[in-house]
């Protein structure tokens, strides 16, 4: 079993080109399946091999995580991994059948994603303070992400060779090493000059770890900005606004939910989010409801205030 993790990462690394974080994330996934196995396997037993591994198993793992209270999305991810690993090792010809297959993803609880208010998202750009190195990254970092709507990947993943500051565009590699060019707006565009033009000073005592790429944003040693570390100051700062601490990847949706409430064609950001498909851009649409109506009621000469309003309350119930 040790030997297919290592071939599966492997594959993903050179041959679906993935991520380091989605590669980082599959490998911590199977070894902590991998650990909980052996653990209940009987001491001086053979190492564990994947056709050892039945749906009873798979069953037994999730139970044990849901013991731990972990969130039923992160049993779905857990279990996608281990349908990963066995679609490859069955395409490679390793095992017959997978067993993972055989057991259902658990429900999901359903809610809406967590969108900022335009207020809130221009409250959070302002909260880093000072012209200090420190506070001139992190505003680049919250314009970029609210100006792109970058993943948290994506943008960690950002060269200064993938910035066109003239044209107002950045090239974005997401899922896949899929690569898009989106816009970038004016105020993004001069956080980030005013960031590097501060980080050159300091240029000497940094070692990069990666020259070559020359990472858009660097950590306190000069290498390149986790995603980890992004989620943490994005924490940090939206702590201070009224509805607490919000995920970089709120920044992502509240991009999307601006540009539809101010018109945007929905194809025109799904390609900015660089989503396969658009049914997975449209569940931002109902997000937009309490705005459409006023625009309805407002616009249309048939519309009558009563209809319209009764309907943007009843989206706020089901909110």
């Amino acid at each position: 079993m040790e030997a297919a993790i290592r071939a599966f990462m492997t594959f993903l690394d050179v041959e679906r080109g993935a991520s380091r974080e989605t590669i980082r994330g599959y490998r911590s996934d199977l070894r902590q399946f991998l650990s909980f196995v052996n653990e209940t396997r009987p001491a001086g037993a053979a190492p564990l091999s994947p056709d050892d591994v039945d749906p009873m198993t798979i069953r037994g793992y999730l139970a044990w995580l849901d013991r731990k209270k972990e969130k039923k999305s992160s049993l779905a991810r857990k279990l996608a991994a281990l349908r990963s690993l066995y679609r490859f090792l069955a395409r490679e010809g390793h095992v017959k059948l997978s067993p993972a297959a055989e057991v259902r993803t658990p429900k999901q609880p359903q809610y809406l994603p967590r969108v900022l208010s335009k207020d809130d998202a221009n409250a959070l750009m302002e909260f880093p303070e000072g012209e200090g190195l420190p506070a001139l990254r992190d505003r680049a970092i919250l314009e970029t992400l609210y100006s792109t709507g970058a993943r948290v990947s994506e943008l960690v993943g950002m060269n200064l060779d993938d910035l066109n500051l003239s044209d107002g565009l950045v090239r974005l590699r997401g899922k896949g090493r899929k690569e898009r060019i989106v816009p970038i707006g004016a105020v993004a565009v001069e956080a980030i000059k005013e960031y590097h033009v501060a980080l050159t000073p300091h240029a000497s005592r940094f070692t990069l770890h990666e020259e070559r790429e020359k990472p858009v944003f660097l950590n306190n040693r000069g290498g390149r900005l986790t995603a980890r570390s992004v989620e943490r100051l994005v924490a940090q700062y939206s702590s201070r606004l009224a509805g607490g601490r919000v995920s970089p990847h709120a920044l992502r949706h509240s991009f999307a939910t601006h540009l539809l409430d101010e018109g945007a064609d929905l194809r025109a950001i799904q390609e900015m989010l660089g989503h396969a498909s658009l049914g997975t851009t449209q569940k931002y649409t109902h997000l937009a409801t309490d705005h459409l109506m006023e625009v309805y009621d407002k616009a249309h000469p048939r519309a009558g205030r009563g209809s319209s309003h009764q309907t943007s309350e009843r989206s706020k119930e089901q909110r």
